[in-house]
């Protein structure tokens, strides 16, 4: 058995925060995104890594035609109706197509990391779907996810791997996941303070821990075996994430450099033990300062190169270490 990297990264631009990011003060910012994502893909692409992508489905479309036509009748019942992409269209209002508006449709990068060796594409539901939030409901989950693989049929695919939005893991829906075709989702590390039951009210001190834990061992070890990812028949492979690769920002001085130094030390404990290293962020991470940023994943990158090397570590999507898995079991 070899050690096994992953990467995952929730591709939303706006839709990832529409409820609470007011467009007009995040404009450059996924602009900036847009600019950085084909970088990152020629990355992945020199270093041979293999990457999900779990894509918000309405960023599938280029136009809102195409768009419209794929949302799905039932729609999230949320007790908070501002928590509704629905309610932002019918509130806010998007563009007509992709050139228009950038922030809401994204079929050109789609595109490019269909062409881009080793990108696996993978949903973060249709309309961000909060998993946790009142008032919705499995059926209206399922039928989000239902519209999500309408969403990549699009462009001929079939998505077979998920990321739950603001990592709300809800384990009632896993059995939905898998009627929808899902074989594999990420799960939130086992940490309590990865513990996430809703967008709203969260604790200061969850969120404490959380960040203290990108510089120092404030949580458990995030390393694990792949023998340990459990299979249960009917529902999806629950694999965990190990780190969330938080941005640079120029107040933290050497922070930044910790923060790195971190998720390599992480990387190479796992390469040498033979186990699983699942590192995540969202590409708009990048977006306030792509340059710094992308530098930093240039030297993650760079020790992966090493662990591989030296120990044997393999870079797998989502989808291949779920078949990986359950291969090993047949």
């Amino acid at each position: 058995m070899t050690s096994t990297f992953i990467i995952s990264l929730d591709f939303e631009l706006h839709w990832g925060g529409f409820e609470k990011w007011p467009l007009e003060n995040y404009r450059q910012y996924f602009l900036n995104t847009r600019k950085v994502i084909p970088e990152m893909l020629q990355l992945f692409q020199q270093h041979d890594v293999h990457v999900t992508w779990a894509t918000v489905g309405m960023l599938f479309h280029s136009d809102k035609p195409s768009l419209e036509k794929n949302i799905p009748v039932l729609k999230p019942t949320y007790a908070l109706p501002e928590l509704s992409a629905y309610q932002y269209i019918k509130t806010k209002g998007i563009g007509e197509d992709e050139e228009g508006d950038p922030f809401h449709f994204a079929g050109s990068l789609v595109n490019r990391i269909q062409q881009t060796a080793g990108q696996e594409l993978a949903s973060h539901t249709f309309a961000h779907y909060y998993c946790n939030e009142a008032g919705q409901t499995v059926e209206q989950f399922k039928a989000d996810l239902g519209a999500a693989q309408q969403s990549a049929a699009v462009h001929g695919a079939k998505l077979r791997s998920l990321v739950f939005p603001r990592n709300q893991f809800n384990e009632e829906y896993l059995k939905a996941c898998h009627q929808q075709g899902f074989v594999a989702v990420r799960d939130n590390p086992r940490d309590w303070f990865w513990n996430i039951r809703s967008t709203q009210g969260e604790s200061m001190w969850k969120r404490l821990n959380r960040g203290l834990d990108a510089y120092l061992p404030v949580g458990e070890a995030n390393t694990y075996p792949l023998a340990s990812v459990k299979r249960t028949p009917g529902l999806p492979l629950c694999i965990p994430a190990s780190r969330l690769l938080r941005p640079y920002r120029p107040k933290e001085l050497f922070l930044n450099s910790m923060k790195i130094a971190r998720i390599q030390t992480e990387m190479e404990r796992a390469a040498k033990q033979q186990l699983v290293y699942h590192l995540w962020w969202h590409p708009h991470n990048f977006g306030n300062y792509p340059a710094q940023s992308m530098e930093g994943l240039k030297r993650i990158l760079d020790t992966f190169a090493v662990c591989r090397e030296r120990y044997g570590m393999t870079s797998l999507s989502m989808g291949e270490t779920a078949d990986l898995i359950l291969s090993q079991h047949e």
